[in-house]
């Protein structure tokens, strides 16, 4: 596509001063996209400070919060006294929380701190929304105490402040066990009802910038506010579309389905330390903090200060940052932009044919064949993982989310450029390096199209980047001053650079090496942008010598390849500082006093095998085996386990009342036939009614959980299709394994796993009902 620009040396120093100048947009793209700098206690009254914040997390997130926990009642007095003192208007909402997935209905008891700063001219309810309880394996700082207490810092810093609108903190509980006091929030609190614009806060790491990645739909007008309140907006459309698309929640959830607009942001750096004891103050990045709660400050102000009824869209926008710089447009343009681009690669592949540089049928093979360069990194990928994984098997019950995964993340990236070099140095004489360069931009601007039509939001990334290289192309081709054809080049080039190595790096962080192969599509669809640069520091093929370059180049990156992959290794040992997870828990049948220590790791390390040492699951309770366990022989403790009696039976329902015993905080109900629908009732607390569908995996299909359930117990009422009696087992669970005789804590370099039935103590009664 380039021809011949001049002499060797001077090309090849003018395709260094191309490659370099990508290579620092993307270094400027990375750097534009960090936290902020955290601000003192000393800060000014009306500034976000996360030093401020800090003092509050000090106070309520030192030790794990789950729902139905001491210390989550700790917090939740330390919330309301915090809240009351700044002049808010609190109380504390009791109620029972569901949720519904296959073959499992979850219950619990919540208690949601909601306090409301009252407006003066209110047009509508601005709702600040973050969860207080944490996951049983650690503190939570990140997730989510981190943003309840910037919900505190941000009421202290409005002080007293007069805005229009109502603004109301909702802390719920529960989140954790699938979104359980939101959902009681939106079914039986007013507010909940109400509507209004809805700010979540979540993380999935503990660090890195406050990222708005999910919207409600019709988003327009909250993303122009969002860009013009916020002084460091991060995020971009991309995520919103590939969250819609995924399985996951939060509170946002049922918040949203409820008619909230609204938005929700979160931090997902350093994953690795996400729903682990790790997930503490010592690892939380103050930047983030300060991140979080700036963007909090600044949104509550100004939703706040507006007329909420003129945030109403009929439309979506596209919105990313460039070079620091919010670029927002209607969805609508997705198409349009497509068009175009998929214009310009047909002009370009026109033009060069009529200036000779390249054939329509050598550019329709360079098109066939540039598949193999962009699924092939894809496939070796996610090799490499399962590679990994046999080596290390640890690293699979971190799904991915390595301590230290940069030298990977490299590995994968050189991977990817060996894959394209494999691909383009060969064929370069046969087809030209023109054809090669037209045929590599057909694909992404071919996938470009189809995300137009199915996430209009995400399609800016691929339409972009294709639209301005054809455009630069187009541009270089007539020129005859070399100089000016290596700049229209680059810069045709600099928004994939801008753009493509970012969303690579935002996949690995919220994805993890488990699902590599997305991040190497990603980095391969950049690869195809750059032949034309590439051809500058390249030999001219018409003079070639013999083969240097084409076994040379895949060589270095192959031998590069390797060593990243031995310093990969070497840098994810692990100790005290980059722990090892290990799922381990206690189980006796109260019945039998048979117990027994279980394990669900692929290799236990040496402390858990202390505990386990085969794979015989015969003596385990009826129901409780699910997937390849390790046990092992463990002492008989004194506990009373759960109770059920059944109060009523008629047909298939069946009408049970449920204790967990003394000391116990949740239990677990299995049966070995399905059941399609749950009600739980607990006195003084309105029933709630959830269906299930489909079953559980293993040979006990059915489950229910209740979670944080009241010593008291409550009433479960199961409705299971089918004749004759059957086996129910019931689990208490209580956490934490110290009660067990012989039992010894875990040694620096050694955590929970995030698995949710790890570190329980489970005292089982099977009954056939």
């Amino acid at each position: 596509m380039t021809g011949k620009l001049f002499d060797v040396p001077r090309r090849v120093l003018a395709g260094l001063a191309a490659m370099l100048t990508l290579a620092g947009v993307i270094m400027l793209t990375a750097m534009a996209d960090s936290t902020m700098q955290p601000l003192p206690a000393s800060a000014p009254d009306g500034e976000f400070s996360a030093g401020r914040a800090l003092r509050h997390l000090e106070k309520f997130a030192t030790e794990p919060r789950p729902i139905g926990s001491a210390a989550g009642d700790s917090a939740v007095r330390y919330l309301v006294a915090q809240l009351r003192a700044a002049g808010l208007e609190v109380e504390v909402q009791r109620a029972v929380g569901s949720n519904a997935s296959t073959g499992l209905a979850s219950f619990g008891q919540v208690d949601n701190v909601v306090a409301t700063r009252r407006g003066t001219d209110s047009t509508g309810t601005v709702l600040v929304a973050a969860h207080y309880d944490s996951a049983a394996m650690g503190p939570g700082v990140s997730d989510d105490a981190a943003a309840v207490a910037s919900m505190l810092e941000t009421v202290r810093a409005l002080g007293g402040t007069a805005l229009r609108n109502d603004l109301v903190f909702l802390m719920t509980d529960g989140e954790e066990d699938g979104v359980l006091g939101a959902q009681a929030f939106v079914r039986e609190h007013p507010l909940g009802r109400a509507g209004g614009v809805l700010l979540n806060w979540e993380a999935r790491g503990v660090s890195g910038p406050s990222l708005m990645f999910e919207t409600s739909k019709d988003n327009a007008a909250l993303v122009g506010l969002f860009a013009d309140a916020v002084p460091h907006p991060r995020g971009d459309s991309m995520m919103v579309e590939l969250y819609r698309l995924l399985p996951n929640n939060t509170d946002f959830t049922p918040l949203s389905k409820a008619g909230f607009a609204g938005m929700n942001f979160a931090y997902i750096q350093d994953s690795s330390r996400y729903h682990t004891a790790d997930d503490s103050l010592d690892h939380l990045d103050r930047g983030s903090l300060q991140h979080h709660g700036t963007n909090m400050l600044a949104l509550a102000r100004a939703l706040g200060a507006t007329d909420l009824r003129t945030l109403e869209s009929d439309h979506d926008a596209t919105y990313f940052r460039l070079f620091g710089v919010m670029v927002t447009y209607p969805a609508g343009l997705a198409w349009p932009l497509a068009g175009l681009a998929l214009a310009a690669v047909a002009g370009l592949a026109l033009l060069a044919r009529r200036r000779r540089v390249a054939s329509l049928p050598r550019i329709a093979v360079a098109a066939v064949s540039a598949v193999v360069p962009l699924v092939l990194p894809a496939v070796l990928a996610q090799g490499l993982w399962e590679l990994l994984v046999s080596w290390r098997p640890a690293y699979d019950g971190m799904g991915g989310l390595l301590h230290h995964p940069l030298a990977f993340r490299a590995a994968v990236a050189v991977v990817t450029a060996l894959v394209l070099l494999g691909w383009y140095l060969p064929l370069r004489r046969r087809l030209g390096p023109a054809a090669l360069g037209i045929g590599a931009l057909t694909w992404p601007a071919l996938l470009g199209a189809l995300s137009a039509q199915a996430a209009p939001g995400a399609s800016f990334v691929l339409t972009l980047p294709v639209l301005l290289c054809a455009v630069g192309a187009l541009a270089a081709l007539p020129l005859r001053d070399a100089r000016w054809r290596v700049a229209a080049l680059t810069l045709g080039a600099v928004p994939a650079a801008a753009l493509l190595p970012a969303l690579a790096g935002n996949t690995f962080d919220g994805m993890g090496l488990a699902l590599g192969g997305v991040s190497a599509l990603v980095l391969a669809l950049f690869g195809l942008t750059v032949p034309p640069i590439l051809e500058l520091i390249l030999p001219d093929p018409a003079r070639e010598q013999g083969r240097p370059v084409v076994v040379g180049v895949p060589l270095v990156a192959t031998v590069l390849t390797a060593a990243l992959i031995a310093g990969g290794l070497a840098g994810n040992a692990f100790d005290a500082r980059d722990p090892q997870r290990t799922h381990l828990a206690y189980v006796m049948d109260a019945g039998t006093k048979s117990a027994a220590w279980v394990s669900a790791d692929p290799e236990p390390p040496a402390w858990t095998r202390r505990y386990v040492s085969g794979r015989d699951t015969g003596a385990l309770p009826p129901g409780y085996a699910r997937g390849t366990l390790w046990t092992g022989r463990a002492p008989a403790i004194e506990a009373a386990g759960p109770q059920v009696t059944v109060l009523s039976r008629a047909g298939g329902t069946i009408r049970l009342r449920v204790s967990a015993g003394r000391g116990a905080r949740s239990v677990t109900l299995r049966t070995e036939r399905p059941i399609t629908e749950a009600t739980a009732a607990v006195k003084g607390m309105t029933p709630v009614t959830v269906p299930v569908t489909g079953t559980r995996l293993g040979t006990w299909p059915g489950e229910v959980r209740f979670r944080g359930l009241p010593s008291g117990g409550a009433e479960i009422t199961l409705r299971v299709p089918g004749a004759g009696r059957f086996r129910l087992t019931a689990i208490s669970e209580t956490d934490g394994l110290s009660a067990v005789p012989g039992y010894v804590e875990r040694p620096p370099g050694v955590v929970a796993a995030t698995r949710e039935d790890g570190d329980l103590v489970a005292i089982t009664r099977t009954y056939r009902l």
